[in-house]
């Protein structure tokens, strides 16, 4: 008798030694790989097939959902290399909104594309994500565009969301887009770019053809040291873009969120990269502060520009784990 209690305490100490626990979940490695998620589902979200990726450790962990940028801009493929660590601590999810990667390749949408259509989409995905994992929050992550369809479900559905976490987000357009023209006449006269200052003439704001913002955004990527905007065929790749996606632009950079959201009712924290040296990022400071919500915090990324994931997926995740979801626990 004395010899079987010995080994059921020996075996004991063995599964205890095994059960590392990581982060905010309180989790034991042996069960979060029982019940670990790896799945590319099809699913119907407006009326036409959608495409979304589910990757987790444990499935019983909370929801993480991204909602990419562009439009237009799938993070589907990349995303792993910003996920690997959030996968142990949440259920992450990426999602192909319509006319962009997996899903359109599923389905064209039938319908004119217009903000609230994907709007619509955006609460369809996360109602259908806690049904799906029997919960009653998630987590929420938007990048750049993305917080145009994010903080609409924050203002709207707060009591859906555990948190919002706003990447590089779209605050005041216009006034961001004013900032920016300046910088770039000032670099482009400092470097005496003599076709940059040209054709930045040409803007004009707020946005109202498509060269007005073809050429922003070619002078922003250059300036940036982004190689793909000098070669020969970025216009005929940028203005297919535009085909798609310019009227759907044009009508999301009129929102001013100092005007349309002064408060939200759940936790938000903002990340945003500075290491560019664009005027216009103090915008998503002055709104962090002037934004009333029950939780909030500011996080500045100085070694990233737009795209924070691509430039620090280390510290993007590590702020997420550490200073959101162990601190909303």
């Amino acid at each position: 008798m004395k010899k079987i209690f010995l080994i059921a305490v020996l075996i004991l100490i063995f599964v205890i030694n095994r059960a590392e626990v990581r982060g905010c979940t309180g989790l034991p490695v042996d069960l979060r790989v029982i019940t670990a998620i790896d799945t590319t589902e099809i699913v119907s979200i407006g009326g036409i097939k959608q495409l979304i990726s589910i990757k987790g450790e444990n499935k019983e962990n909370p929801i993480l959902l991204f909602l990419h940028g562009g439009p237009g801009s799938s993070l589907m493929e990349p995303a792993d290399k910003f996920t690997d660590r959030l996968q142990k601590e949440f259920v992450v999810v990426q999602w192909d909104q319509r006319e962009t990667g997996g899903t359109l390749k599923l389905n064209p949408s039938p319908k004119k594309l217009t903000v609230k259509l994907m709007q619509d989409d955006t609460y369809e995905v996360v109602k259908l994500l806690l049904k799906k994992f029997n919960h009653k929050k998630l987590y929420l992550a938007s990048h750049s565009w993305g917080s145009v369809l994010a903080f609409n479900i924050a203002d709207k559905y707060p009591e859906l969301l555990s948190a919002y976490i706003a990447i590089s987000p779209i605050i005041d357009q216009l006034k961001s887009a004013q900032l920016t023209e300046k910088t770039l006449k000032e670099w482009a006269l400092k470097n005496n770019n003599e076709q940059a200052l040209k054709e930045l003439a040409l803007v004009k704001i707020p946005f109202q053809q498509e060269e007005d913002l073809f050429y922003s955004q070619k002078w922003l990527f250059i300036r940036n040291g982004v190689e793909f905007a000098k070669k020969d065929d970025f216009k005929s790749k940028y203005y297919a873009w535009m085909s798609v996606w310019f009227p759907v632009w044009k009508e999301s950079i009129g929102s001013n969120l100092f005007k349309d959201l002064p408060a939200v009712k759940c936790p938000v924290y903002f990340i945003e990269g500075n290491a560019d040296g664009l005027a216009a990022h103090v915008i998503v400071e002055d709104y962090y502060k002037f934004l009333k919500a029950p939780k909030k915090d500011f996080f500045w990324f100085s070694n990233s520009g737009h795209t924070v994931f691509n430039t620090e997926p280390e510290k993007l995740q590590e702020v997420i784990i550490t200073e959101i979801l162990c601190k909303n626990k």
